[in-house]
């Protein structure tokens, strides 16, 4: 499943910022069980914007995690709500259907 956020950054915080910050954050949210990577994508045309994506084994594997554990990851939480507008999109199932490109042969 894919938990998808958008974080708009507030003046005085920046991307880079955010970023340095939510990778220190993910490796630690990487040793939960179930969970299967995250991804920051800046928005084209606004570069203070970022769609945040984690992927997760499941819906409950991403709810029985717990980043009040970790003061690191408590503290970058912190940090991130204070200097951030930060907007759930919502949880989503694995895709039920997808198009892809044929591959060439080779």
């Amino acid at each position: 499943m894919k938990f998808i956020f958008e974080v708009r950054m507030k003046p005085g915080y920046t991307v880079e910022e955010y970023a340095k910050a939510w990778i220190r954050a993910s490796e630690i949210i990487q040793r939960t069980p179930g969970a299967r990577g995250t991804y920051l994508h800046r928005k084209i045309g606004e570069p203070d914007t970022l769609l945040a994506i984690a992927t997760w084994e499941s819906k409950a594997h991403r709810d029985a995690k717990d980043d009040r554990r970790d003061e690191t990851v408590r503290a970058i939480l912190e940090k991130h709500a204070k200097n951030c507008i930060i907007t759930v999109i919502g949880e989503f199932e694995e895709p039920d259907w997808a198009v892809l490109p044929e591959q060439e042969a080779g």
